[in-house]
């Protein structure tokens, strides 16, 4: 048994129900990143979490900062209080007071909650990873249904839909437009450095909370990331801010989550800088509307090749045409489309740049 295995806690989790690799690194989320050996580090949950995983279970240490800085922050990284300590096997010898654990009450929803109520980090991580629903029984009804996807799973299994905060969610595919993995995972982590809170140093390396909306609603925000290389995205990201405050906060976002999915994707795009495809991203990621296809130029090869070969020269993805491919997926697989047609992008992506 190796050194890591004896030292960190262990949640009880086969390799093909989740394989770290495919559901952390393929364009879902944007803060998690390789740091050794088959181990990831990011951030959620008000936390720093070092993962890893092998055939029966996956591996984990957490990390919390004691002291943390108000939310309406200077953005001089200079000023920034430099404490985080390293916890022994994942728990932290110093916690939070109530005030300061309840902070975000109204600026983050999603894990938040479980946060508030005292979850452990083992219920935290089967949230996170959505660990109640079964991939082998899924794969097997998607397989029955579809040769191809039969055939896609037997190399990219454990493909995972993550539950994410849909406050970093949102902000983060805000970035994703004409953008690639790393230059979107580079934004998302100057918008933590700039007006998140600092959770703790880790390895040498400091952590930060994604930012409240509140954070991101100052008319200084739009110049401050224009200077930073956010391009017309910073525009965007501080309109959409002060529009979700002005539809009452988190709150709003919760009652997304209770909208039918239709509904919950119109009302996204009423927000500057998210189309179609953004909202579908936000409402299968972080909203709980698992039917929603994000139809990229990767699913849009996909269908053309696979289901759907009429649309075959088709120089642009029209609204008829993208919504003609979502619901042929939704038709196809089901109620959890948006998972397996997760599956489906991650074989095309994979494939393409890195196996």
């Amino acid at each position: 048994m190796c050194q890591r295995e004896k030292m960190w806690h262990k949640l009880p989790c086969a390799r093909s129900e989740l394989e770290l690799l495919f559901t952390l690194c393929g364009g879902q989320c944007f803060r998690w990143k390789k740091t050794g050996n088959d181990e990831w580090t990011g951030v959620f949950a008000h936390r720093v979490w070092k993962l890893s995983q092998n055939s029966e279970y996956i591996l984990y240490e957490f990390f919390q900062g004691y002291e943390r800085e108000s939310s309406k922050r200077e953005t001089d990284t200079s000023k920034r209080n430099k404490s985080g300590i390293r916890s022994k096997g994942g728990i932290m010898n110093k916690t939070l007071g109530d005030a300061d654990r309840n902070r975000n009450d109204n600026n983050h929803v999603g894990l938040g909650e479980e946060v508030r109520k005292g979850s452990t980090e083992e219920e935290l991580l089967r949230k996170y990873f959505q660990l109640d629903v079964s991939l082998a029984d899924h794969y097997e009804e998607w397989s029955k249904k579809d040769p191809y996807f039969k055939k896609s799973a037997e190399k990219f299994t454990g493909v995972r839909i993550l539950a994410q905060d849909p406050v970093e969610n949102l902000f983060s595919f805000i970035c994703s437009s004409n953008n690639n993995i790393a230059r979107i995972s580079s934004m998302v982590e100057k918008l933590c450095v700039l007006y998140g809170n600092k959770i703790a140093n880790v390895d040498g390396v400091a952590y930060y909370d994604f930012p409240p909306v509140s954070a991101l609603t100052d008319p200084s925000v739009e110049k401050t990331l224009r200077d930073a290389g956010f391009g017309y995205r910073a525009k965007f990201i501080n309109q959409s801010a002060c529009k979700i405050i002005q539809m009452g906060g988190t709150r709003w976002l919760e009652h997304l989550q209770s909208l039918p999915y239709v509904e919950a994707k119109t009302e996204l795009m009423k927000l500057s800088g998210i189309g179609a495809k953004v909202a579908d991203c936000i409402c299968l990621m972080s909203l709980g509307h698992l039917e929603a296809i994000p139809v990229d130029t990767h699913i849009y090869q996909v269908a053309v090749q696979r289901y759907l070969p009429h649309l075959k020269g088709r120089k642009t993805i029209t609204d008829k045409i993208y919504n003609e491919i979502g619901d042929h997926f939704r038709s196809l697989y089901g109620p959890l489309a948006g998972w397996a047609h997760t599956l489906l992008f991650s074989k095309e992506y994979w494939t393409e740049f890195c196996i």
